[in-house]
């Protein structure tokens, strides 16, 4: 039996080889795998303004165009009108009906048929295959968790046990912190970038300021990685209760990822998310939401000023890209103390390999 790409052994590992961050096939292999995925797809608190949440942002990595509605519950319905397919919403909306805009087919928010202009004499309509597919979807504490189960029951666990004791349902939606971005690198580098606080020092000073390098530290489970960053003494942070893990320690932040790409970043202000979309071999979009649960805390600490640490990030990913597409390079090693995240990530995605 031939060795794994990625050695178990972090002290004889080399990392991922080039070819992953440049070369289409690769790409293409690693989007397919993918697919069997959980991604994040609202909280609770959008549905104060919305019935309706098209889920455009990852509908590429579902290989389904998907919309979440609320009514009695919220569900997870298929976006495609049954009859031409056209996408039934185009963008979140209140309402207590889906019509399709093209020719007028409208749907209950549970996706069955309601009425269909013209078809009085079509045989065999309406039928079942005439409404709209549901899939399933998860809840924990407000987050809506939508596609494959694939590490779904360990991150759920693993958030339980750590953070059950935060009351993230009663987190709010803030608009505001909605960001895009579409940068010129492989979605894996900036993957490679988030599991590992090696940079830090070195890229971002102002959030070096308020953590704690020696006490820093990574844990790994089935299906992620976990980065808890302790801030320095008169630095806000977390007041985590006697159940805790972490009780009497001074957390300024749970820096959360999820396989493929997703980050849950818990700050003492709330939660800021990242998704990691793939769009081709050298591009990926960045998609952040926030949703706030103590205002007070807004603009302090580690979840401080996050646009100035995501400027910082992106200029050394589009850098790093423009390294690993060089001839003269392909595998590195690891610091078997600073980039555990890492390789476990590396371990993961080339298990098909």
């Amino acid at each position: 039996m031939s060795e794994p790409l990625i050695h178990p052994d972090i002290t004889k590992a080399h990392t991922l080889p080039s070819r992953f961050y440049t070369d289409e096939k690769s790409f293409q292999h690693l989007m397919n795998d993918m697919r069997n995925s959980w991604y994040f797809a609202a909280h609770s608190s959008q549905f104060v303004e919305h019935d309706v949440i098209p889920l455009i942002d990852i509908e590429e990595m579902l290989g389904d165009a998907l919309i979440l509605t609320n009514s009695d519950k919220i569900r997870c319905l298929s976006n495609v009108c049954t009859h031409r397919g056209m996408l039934v919403a185009t963008g979140p909306r209140k309402c207590s009906t889906l019509q399709c805009k093209y020719h007028g087919r409208t749907f209950g928010m549970d996706g069955c048929l309601k009425n269909m202009p013209e078809f009085q004499d079509v045989e065999g309509f309406p039928s079942a295959s005439d409404d709209l597919p549901g899939f399933p979807i998860t809840e924990w504490k407000g987050l809506q968790l939508v596609g494959g189960d694939r590490y779904l029951k360990e991150a759920i666990a693993e958030l339980q046990s750590r953070l059950g004791w935060l009351d993230v349902a009663s987190f709010k939606h803030d608009k505001s912190r909605f960001r895009s971005y579409e940068i010129g690198a492989n979605w894996a580098l900036y993957v490679d970038n988030y599991l590992e606080g090696f940079h830090i020092p070195f890229v971002h000073g102002d959030l070096h300021g308020v953590l704690d390098d020696d006490e820093y530290r990574t844990e790994l489970f089935e299906g992620g990685v976990l980065q808890i960053g302790i801030a320095r003494k008169g630095e806000p942070h977390f007041a985590p209760p006697e159940n805790s893990q972490e009780c009497g320690e001074r957390v300024a932040a749970y820096y959360y990822w999820f396989y493929p790409g997703l980050m849950l970043n818990f700050y003492p202000w709330g939660l800021s998310i990242n998704q990691v979309i793939p769009l081709s071999v050298d591009r990926t979009r960045i998609v952040y939401h926030g949703y706030v649960g103590n205002p007070e805390m807004l603009g302090k600490g580690a979840g401080g000023d996050l646009d100035k640490v995501e400027m910082e990030d992106q200029e050394i990913v589009e850098a790093t890209q423009r390294g690993v597409s060089s001839k003269s390079y392909d595998r590195g090693r690891y610091s078997p103390k600073m980039e555990r995240g890492v390789h476990h990530f590396h371990r993961m995605m080339t298990l098909n390999e």
